[in-house]
């Protein structure tokens, strides 16, 4: 059994926070009953790139679900809903606060039918405080979240973090929500609601940002590769391009200075401590390319790696996709689709020795499962299920 296997989820969310969420739950076994507009679907299948017809960005964030089709417009298929909450354990959702309430859907509703139903909304702003009813994209949280103030180069533009991290990581604290209520739910046979805020997870990762402003008043900006309570922490200009550094305490300053010939700076009163080479960062690095400029990023990798200093290329996404490491470690994984054919996408990075996750299915077309799902759960036949949705197949 996978660590998940027998929970049933009924998942309204599109894109890309939901999706994530529902993705992580399905890799270690939970039962996804994606549940989307008809002909239309989630709205990342519209979305580039595409194999064929299909969407690569749908189909690698949806591996692992079934698909059926709700008209929510229509009572008689809210009404349907109703009848798989009862046997679900979990609902996900991530439209904007007040829309299940518009479909008489919100968790009120649903509680009462199901008492144990965990309901775990991911929403820009959350279901309170003032700016619960405004609308958001990955770019706004980030935006309002601070992170891009502190990306980018010194002294440079704020910048956005070139993967959604804000949406995969309230994807990431929603399923985290979820796995927590299911376990209150074994103790105490209670559901509960789940109200994850896009721009709270942004603050929740901002760390040393946060506890540096509060704790000295001055306001965190962009320092590009470099980190700014560890020094030397950054990237370095080698013969052929940039190699990363991180000496993260005195002992591995020591062994640095050692292997670079330049012993001298040990103990030279500017860089003598950790404090200290940080506050002096920009002449210390000056000093610093000017060694590392004389030799390739590979022999300086070699010299540094012997010596057991934290050390890495800035790959491209190429090569950290063919990396012999990346691909002992199972994390890119080649996906058949009856459609697309072949794709290859990230792998389940939780590795469990009890109960391992896969990717056992592709990404679902829309509406494949509607009639198996409504059999299985509702004991429905094809007549009953075509009779039903006659109206949206029009």
């Amino acid at each position: 059994m996978k660590a998940l296997e027998g929970i049933k989820v009924l998942d309204l969310s599109r894109v890309l926070a939901g999706p994530y969420c529902t993705m992580m739950l399905a890799d270690f076994g939970a039962d996804i009953i994606k549940i989307e507009p008809p002909k239309v679907g989630d709205d990342s299948r519209a979305f580039g790139p595409f194999i064929g017809k299909e969407s690569a960005y749908f189909m690698s964030l949806n591996r692992n679900k079934r698909s059926m089709t709700l008209n929510f417009k229509r009572q008689e298929e809210c009404d349907l809903f109703k009848e798989l909450v009862k046997q679900a354990d979990v609902v996900v959702e991530n439209y904007r606060p007040g829309t299940m309430e518009k479909f008489g859907l919100g968790y009120d509703v649903l509680k009462e039918i199901n008492p144990g139903i965990v309901y775990a909304a991911c929403s820009g702003f959350g279901h309170t405080g003032p700016y619960r009813d405004k609308p958001a994209y990955d770019i706004i949280v980030q935006a309002m979240g601070g992170i891009m103030s502190i990306t980018g180069p010194e002294n440079g533009e704020p910048t956005r973090v070139g993967a959604s991290v804000g949406d995969v990581i309230a994807g990431m604290f929603t399923a985290y929500g979820v796995m927590t209520a299911l376990f209150h739910r074994q103790r105490t046979g209670h559901g509960q609601k789940v109200d994850v805020g896009m721009l709270d997870c942004q603050l929740a990762v901002l760390e040393n940002a946060i506890a540096r402003y509060v704790t000295s008043g001055v306001v965190p900006g962009p320092l590009g590769n470099r980190h700014p309570s560890i020094t030397p922490f950054a990237s370095f200009t080698a013969a052929d391009g940039h190699i990363i550094v991180g000496a993260g305490n005195d002992r591995l300053w020591e062994k640095l200075c050692n292997i670079l010939g330049c012993p001298e700076l040990i103990n030279d009163p500017r860089f003598d401590t950790n404090l200290h080479r940080t506050n002096n960062a920009s002449e210390l690095g000056v000093i610093l390319n000017n060694i590392f400029k004389n030799k390739t990023i590979n022999a300086w990798l070699e010299i540094l790696e012997d010596a057991g200093l934290p050390c890495a290329p800035i790959n491209t996404v190429d090569k950290i996709v063919n990396d012999p490491h990346v691909q002992a470690r199972e994390m890119i994984v080649e996906v058949e689709h009856p459609v697309a054919g072949k794709l290859k996408m990230p792998g389940v990075p939780v590795k469990m020795s009890e109960t391992p996750g896969t990717i056992e299915k592709h990404a679902p077309l829309l509406g494949q499962h509607t009639a198996e799902i409504l059999h299985e759960l509702l004991g429905w036949d094809q007549k009953k299920v075509d009779e039903f949705f006659k109206e949206d197949n029009k």
